[in-house]
């Protein structure tokens, strides 16, 4: 729950163009669909190369942003008012921070996402209302903006009269801050303790990032527009239109996932990342176009139920450097010259052992079974064992016992009694319980806050 960062590289004033915010309200929804440039197809391979990381936009000289909208009230939150310049001051903070600049196709899409922020400060602000030990001080305001100044290499009072300059007044600036800074107290406060994964997650957590091990998975970078959120699913195509756009020429794509996406990684440590995604968990729509993006190619928007998806490839690869498999098996010794008629026979005593065998008495079984010897194998990395190993050993479920298998040495059943990612990429059961716990508070934040707006009483003016 990281707050949101403002760039002293940020080009906080492109024109905006006089008359085109005029009189548009709470409700304003783009006029009809964006033109598409021919090098961006609604659907399709990657649309350039951009470097997502970026953390300046070039530093081009700035002109004063200009608005000509109402200063009156555009909408109530509970009777709190969000008047026109409220709407102002957070379409700049939107643009600063996330480096998109402001034209007249995406000003509506900015000031949509300009309200839907304001809505949610207010709904947050009366939450934490209700909590007297909540209280925001100066002083951590002060400290925060001085963080803000130091990653920007400048002074505090440098860095506000940066933004002023683009049209952010401070004490705008401020207020929002101390809001982010009361919400991510209140939250993991309040939901801390729910939050925090059973073994039983953890376990499988696990289990299914063992499984995924062999697949092939993609590094992914998303932002996905909700288009609930945005005014219906033309409204979102036309927005993600507009944001690739802006991507390709320059804004860094944590900074606009952080304030554009709608999805749970927007408000990861690393705004948009998605981390390893294994390749049959993506939705089909999806998966096609990601199956053509290169590692640094960003996609075009990719229509799905709900939404819009904007993707960029960091990484790919078609399994996890190391998959380490645990094995037990049975034999029976047979020379590599043995005859039709003894590998026969020794097939037929492991097939009718092999009924009823598991990880647990596999070896207790090779005990009690007359020319049948047992063996843990223990862990090993599925590359470095027997070739006719491998096949089974990438592929059978855990706790599933093989069919005879042929070897120089004998005739073998083996049993797969554990698999895991190994590597340095490999989380640990620490690591996986905090990535779960931070997942859990992502969705009951995000349900609070649905709650919170479901049950006020909004009106657009």
């Amino acid at each position: 729950m990281g707050l949101m960062r403002y760039s002293t590289g940020a080009a906080l004033a492109a024109l905006l163009l006089a008359g085109s915010a005029h009189g548009q309200t709470a409700a304003a929804r783009p006029q009809g669909p964006a033109q598409t440039p021919a090098q961006i197809p609604a659907q399709g391979v990657a649309a350039g190369a951009p470097n997502p990381a970026a953390e300046e936009a070039p530093t081009t000289a700035r002109a004063e942003p200009k608005f000509e909208m109402a200063d009156g009230i555009v909408a109530t939150v509970n009777d709190k008012i969000i008047t026109g310049y409220d709407l102002r001051q957070r379409m700049l903070m939107l643009i600063a921070s996330s480096q998109v600049q402001p034209t007249e196709q995406n000003l509506p899409a900015i000031q949509q996402a300009a309200l839907n922020a304001l809505i949610e400060d207010r709904l947050k602000n009366q939450e934490m209302a209700k909590f007297e030990s909540l209280k925001v001080t100066d002083e951590e305001v002060d400290q925060e903006i001085a963080e803000m100044a130091r990653a920007a290499g400048t002074t505090p009072a440098n860095y506000l009269q940066f933004l002023q300059q683009g049209g952010i007044q401070p004490a705008a600036f401020r207020d929002n801050l101390r809001t982010q800074i009361g919400w991510s107290q209140l939250v993991p406060g309040r939901f801390n303790s729910r939050a925090r994964p059973s073994s039983l997650q953890v376990d499988q957590e696990l289990r299914r990032l063992n499984e995924a091990a062999s697949k092939p998975q993609f590094l992914l970078g998303e932002i996905y527009i909700d288009a609930s959120r945005v005014g219906g699913p033309q409204a979102a195509l036309n927005g993600a239109r507009q944001l690739v756009q802006q991507i390709i020429q320059g804004a860094p794509f944590q900074a606009v996932a952080q304030q554009f996406s709608s999805a749970p990684s927007a408000n990861a440590r690393v705004p948009g990342d998605a981390g390893w995604v294994v390749r049959d968990s993506l939705q089909p729509a999806v998966q096609t176009v990601v199956d053509q993006l290169q590692p640094g190619q960003l996609s075009n928007p990719i229509v799905v139920d709900g939404g819009v998806y904007i993707l960029y490839l960091r990484d790919k690869r078609d399994g996890a450097s190391t998959s380490l498999v645990s094995l037990r098996q049975v034999m029976v010794e047979l020379p590599e010259t043995a005859s039709e008629a003894d590998v026969a026979a020794a097939t037929q005593k492991l097939q009718a052992m092999r009924t009823g065998l598991t990880c647990d008495n596999i070896l207790s079984q090779a005990r009690a079974t007359e020319g049948v010897i047992g063996a843990d194998l223990g862990e090993a990395d599925v590359a470095n064992l027997a070739p006719q190993f491998q096949q089974f050993a990438r592929t059978g479920e855990l706790g599933a016992v093989s069919t005879p298998i042929r070897t120089p040495l004998g005739l073998h059943l083996v049993a797969v009694c554990g698999r895991r990612v190994g590597g340095p990429e490999a989380p640990n059961r620490q690591q996986v319980e905090n990535r779960l716990r931070a997942q859990n508070l992502q969705v009951l934040e995000r349900r609070y806050l649905r709650d919170l707006r479901s049950d006020a009483l909004i009106e657009f003016k």
